[in-house]
């Protein structure tokens, strides 16, 4: 453990050299530069320091519970795809920053691989999940599945960090720089080297599904002409664009507790809520303040038809892993209403971006001609109705809609109705797309 140097320090800090590592140093700055801390927040610093006193330096690197990926039948086609009598491959795709991505390709039960007639149609997962999230209900309820028995060319992205795309050319997932993004480069990078590679072996334009972080990732790329231009139309289930309304508690309380800067401030760059440290935190955070006992509901909003039961079997694939700076800049998105690049601070921004404030991903750059088709509930605690509708403004053009009152945020992608709810209209969008464009 790395402690502070025999320099010196001001008086507030001399009685920690010596005796506590100088990442509190860091966050004891953070903390003491805050306005209007939490009256609470000294019962969390102790938290802090005496799980964080317990761990090595490699604890606050990323170190993950899942399986290194060793064989095919470690593969999200091996575990959920195939067992189901479905046709799965998978692919690598390298992104222009080094990460080596997944990409899964899926067939219906009666379809071959190798003879795709359909629209290829790229899945892209949220927050804290990857690929297998549109595979782990029945078949018939399973978006993935849905979507391959109709007969389209299913293709499934995971983004760098989650479980099936732990890979770089030169960085390990323990090392800090490994963590070293947001959804900006999720956007930039991952999703638009995937479309890339998708239009790169089937030569035909893309539909982007995506779910919640899916969606802050397609909007943001398609504001990019050398994005927007592989894709036909994209369908966005839980859309997000602006964050100011979120109404989550648990969220809420992460945000006002300034939870981002201090983790980043401990040393922290991995997002594990496999891991003790993570785990511990959560609970410490709804302890008498939020109530967590359902934990779903206090992050996305109450749910109407999340099937239960089959808890315990999502929990053996979620959650996945993802970056403290994804996190803050999410935060970030919460307290300034912006839909931007990552605000790094007045000076690295001026190195970065050449100006005070990060540059935003302006809307009306998507085309008014790209389809697009949305669908939202009335009781989604992240994707706010009055988030929605300032997204829908800023469009130049009038997505197809599809708004259910006692929906919550997960319903769009477990509930058990979701078939005849969601993508039964939603299949119908992409499906008079496939029409107009043959004709």
């Amino acid at each position: 453990m790395e402690y502070c140097s025999t320099r010196k320090v001001n008086r507030e800090c001399e009685v920690w050299c010596g005796v506590v590592p100088s990442r509190f140093l860091n966050l004891y700055s953070v903390l003491r530069d805050m306005e209007k801390l939490p009256a609470l927040l000294p019962p969390f610093l102790i938290f802090f320091l005496s799980f964080s006193l317990s761990l090595s330096d490699g604890d606050f690197t990323g170190n993950s519970s899942y399986p290194v990926q060793s064989s095919p039948a470690d593969s999200l086609c091996a575990q959920l795809i195939e067992p189901n009598g479905y046709s799965c491959t998978e692919h690598t795709v390298q992104t222009k920053d080094g990460y080596i991505l997944a990409l899964h390709r899926v067939s219906s039960r009666s379809g071959d691989l190798r003879v795709q007639q359909s629209h290829p149609v790229l899945l892209q997962h949220g927050l804290f999940m990857a690929g297998d999230a549109w595979f782990l209900d029945s078949t018939d309820r399973s978006l993935g599945f849905i979507l391959a028995d109709q007969g389209f060319d299913v293709w499934v992205g995971n983004v760098r960090g989650t479980r099936w795309s732990r890979g770089h050319v030169s960085l390990s997932e323990t090392e800090k720089e490994f963590w070293e993004w947001s959804w900006q480069e999720l956007a930039l990078y991952d999703l638009a080297e995937m479309l890339h590679y998708i239009n790169s072996v089937t030569s035909l334009k893309i539909f982007i599904v995506g779910h919640s972080q899916g969606t802050i990732m397609s909007l943001a790329a398609l504001t990019q002409p050398d994005i927007v231009e592989m894709v036909e139309a994209a369908a966005l289930l839980s859309p997000i664009s602006y964050l100011e309304h979120v109404s989550a508690p648990l969220v809420l309380r992460m945000v006002a507790m300034h939870l981002d800067q201090m983790v980043l401030a401990l040393g922290i760059h991995q997002l594990n809520f496999r891991s003790d440290v993570l785990v511990n935190l959560v609970e410490s955070l709804c302890d008498g303040h939020v109530d967590c006992t359902d934990f779903l509901t206090s992050i996305t909003g109450q749910n109407c038809c999340f099937n239960k039961t089959r808890m315990d079997f999502y929990l053996e694939y979620e959650p996945h892993p993802s970056s403290v700076k994804n996190l803050r800049h999410l935060f970030q998105m919460i307290r300034q209403g912006t839909f931007s690049q990552y605000d790094y601070g007045i000076w690295k921004n001026i190195l970065m971006y050449g100006r005070l404030k990060p540059p935003a991903f302006d809307l009306n750059s998507i085309p008014k001609s790209l389809p697009l088709w949305m669908s939202y509930g009335g009781n989604d605690a992240l994707a706010d109705i009055m988030d929605v509708q300032r997204t829908l403004e800023e469009l130049l053009s009038k997505p197809e809609l599809l708004y259910l009152e006692n929906y919550g945020h997960i319903d769009f992608l477990l509930s058990i109705k979701a078939n005849r709810d969601v993508y039964d209209n939603m299949i119908g969008f992409l499906r008079s797309l496939e029409k107009s464009s043959s004709s």
